[in-house]
């Protein structure tokens, strides 16, 4: 792919024009395409093109918003197997979640296609019975929308799509690791006929150029907690723009002494394996109470064995590559520090070598026992790969205290055939996203997705988004022929 910018209703080249390379890391000699390495002129181009769009597409009606967007979602469905293996090359993760990355962005497009017809604002009672009382949305204006390379084709339609229906316009910029994907979606976007401006796309690392413009309104973010951070205190600078930050997780598995093990080792695979560990929403820690720990760790132990790594696109393998060099190094950091810090090793996981594995970011998984320490770094840090810590418990209440011992708080699962349980985990342990006898991964587009602490802003992404790219209105109408108002004021002078 010779990818471009998409800007204004165009495919233009970069600027400065220096390009980058989309490999793949399942086979890091193949190169997926090239991109412009954006530069601050581009990202000017694309917020001009923007906000020069933004007055016309807000004043068109919601309805006929969502039937852009209704068009672009049929493309897309058309395409759907060529979408999910293009996903699985550039991002490594395995077919089967590269089919349902594309179906989750495909199932947030209905989704907000679905909203346009729905009541819209409310209507409330005034003080006076002469007066009407509206609560309304406006949008806020431009966008930027800035977006990792796990979840390449859902994310960035988590923020685009309600933020364009509900009359804003936006600036994505996607992770340079799955720029084909980026392509493909403002190719579908082109396709559907969006008006010049809409949407656009700038390639390569023009982050910091975009959340700093003068001229975007809101930030959008999923990403790590380090750039987070830095875009939150760069936002606050500004008297008109804000930003909601999804930022990552050290998320937790509970396993108590009552729980089903089929259930909950299955859970733990998945929580802790899938995407070879690269999901904020990933659980690299097993809260376990001592009970059941023997007999968890022995089939968890047996079942990691037994996982196919290699071809992501081979539809009986369950994890492929890490992304690329950088993090095959950190997670062996991680790897190496578990050690140092006392962990008992239960799997020595690393990278994997051989004729299969040696022209991809191939790593087996990493599982200890260790026991909690707020002074542990590998019990705190997240590692974002397979790299997994059995943390033994006695009880409920010391399951609760290790879970909430950490900065992060974006996923909690908990394994248990009591209701009471369940209940004191959903009400003591700290969260975005709880779960119930199944994995802590796993998002449907119409539920709130953040987190608390480290992991988010409080401002969540997916349906709730709306809140973040409008802004509530009140509009109070005066039916008599005279003034009435509230609160017993009057108007006499």
């Amino acid at each position: 792919m010779e990818g471009k910018n998409y800007v204004n209703g165009a495919f233009v080249d970069g600027t400065s024009g220096d390009r980058f390379e989309s490999r793949n890391p399942a086979n890091f000699n193949e190169v997926l395409g090239t991109f412009p390495l954006s530069s601050e002129q581009d990202v000017n181009n694309a917020v001009s093109a923007a906000k020069a769009a933004y007055y016309g597409w807000r004043r068109l009606s919601r309805i006929k918003r969502g039937e852009y967007l209704d068009e672009f979602t049929q493309l897309l469905k058309k395409d759907r197997e060529e979408l999910s293996r293009l996903v699985t090359k550039e991002c490594g993760k395995g077919i089967i979640e590269g089919r349902a990355d594309v179906t989750e962005g495909i199932h947030m497009c209905q989704y907000v296609f679905g909203t346009v017809r729905m009541p819209h604002g409310d209507v409330i009672d005034s003080e006076i019975p002469e007066k009407d009382a509206f609560l309304r949305r406006k949008p806020k204006g431009v966008v930027a929308a800035i977006t990792p390379w796990n979840f390449p084709f859902a994310i960035p339609l988590w923020l685009i799509c309600p933020s364009v229906v509900e009359g804003n316009t936006v600036v994505l910029k996607p992770s340079r690791e799955t720029a084909c994907t980026a392509n493909k979606i403002a190719e579908y976007a082109h396709k559907a006929g969006f008006p010049p401006g809409v949407i656009n796309v700038v390639q390569g690392g023009c982050g910091d150029f975009l959340v700093k413009h003068p001229d975007t309104h809101v930030v959008l973010f999923v990403g790590s907690n380090d750039v987070g951070s830095e875009i939150k205190q760069i936002v606050a600078g500004f008297y008109d723009k804000m930003c909601a930050c999804e930022m990552g997780g050290k998320n937790a598995l509970i396993v108590l002494d009552d729980a089903n093990l089929d259930v909950a080792v299955n859970a733990a695979i998945i929580s802790a394996f899938k995407t070879s560990g690269q999901r904020c929403t990933s659980a690299s820690r097993l809260i376990i109470h001592e009970k059941v720990l023997a007999e968890f760790e022995r089939r968890f132990v047996e079942t990691t064995k037994r996982m196919r790594i290699g071809d992501p696109l081979d539809e009986n393998v369950f994890m492929g590559p890490v992304i690329n060099q950088a993090a095959t190094e950190k997670i062996t950091r991680y790897n190496d520090l578990a050690k140092k810090e006392g962990a008992k090793m239960l799997l020595d996981g690393g990278r994997l070598t051989g004729n299969e594995y040696k022209k991809g970011y191939f790593m087996s998984p990493f599982v200890y026992r260790m026991q909690n320490n707020p002074k542990s770094r590998v019990l705190r840090e997240e590692v974002f790969g397979p790299h997994v810590a059995i943390i033994p418990v006695k009880d409920i209440d010391e399951a609760i205290e290790v879970h909430n011992d950490t900065d992060y708080g974006l996923t909690c699962a908990v394994i248990t055939e009591d209701f009471r349980n369940a209940k004191r985990i959903r009400d003591d342990c700290e969260y975005g996203l709880g779960y119930v006898n199944l994995p802590t991964i796993g998002a449907e587009v119409h539920l709130p997705f953040g987190g608390v602490k480290k992991s988010g802003t409080g401002l969540p992404s997916a349906s709730t988004l709306i809140d973040v790219v409008t802004h509530r209105t009140a509009w109070t109408v005066n039916h008599a022929r005279e003034i009435k108002m509230a609160q017993g004021l009057t108007v006499k002078f």
